[in-house]
């Protein structure tokens, strides 16, 4: 297996049509793991998973999503650095977003309790369980986009 090079990104295939019984089940999980979840912070969240994991397809959809929603684009430049420019997030954001990078990367294979303490300061219980939700679900998406080689650019935001 070669790293670090570049490959042809040509789609591999079209998972809905190839398994719509399973995409159509993600569909209903991903429209329930947004419940109750600020849509700006969903779309932060989404975007810094895809980021996370190089899913081409899922960033340039969840950026398209977040600047109709209103965000701008200094936070979106910023996100994959906010640690450092923590100051343009709240602190409930920054607490999000470390708790999406552990997810997501699983250090270790465990998420830190610093981490997961630091969201629950800030969340309660119901929200942080959708904001779970919505991590996991961002990054079952972001395995469909990498492996089966979606391509950006296409996507029009529907807001």
């Amino acid at each position: 297996m070669t790293t670090g090079t570049s490959h042809a990104h040509g789609p591999r295939m079209q998972f809905a049509k190839a398994a719509p019984e399973v995409y159509k089940a993600m569909v209903t999980l991903d429209a329930a793991a947004r419940k109750g979840v600020d849509p700006t912070l969903a779309e932060l969240v989404k975007v810094r998973a895809s980021q996370l994991n190089h899913c081409a397809f899922c960033i340039d959809m969840h950026t398209k999503d977040a600047r109709a929603a209103g965000e701008s684009e200094e936070r979106l430049y910023l996100l994959n650095a906010w640690e450092e420019a923590g100051d343009l997030y709240t602190e409930k954001e920054q607490a999000a977003l470390a708790l999406t990078e552990a997810v997501t990367v699983l250090t270790d294979g465990f998420v830190p309790d610093e981490v997961y303490e630091h969201a629950a300061k800030h969340f309660e219980e119901r929200e942080l369980a959708q904001l779970i939700a919505l991590i996991f679900t961002i990054n079952a998406w972001n395995r469909i986009g990498v492996t089966t080689r979606m391509a950006p650019g296409a996507y029009k935001p529907t807001m």
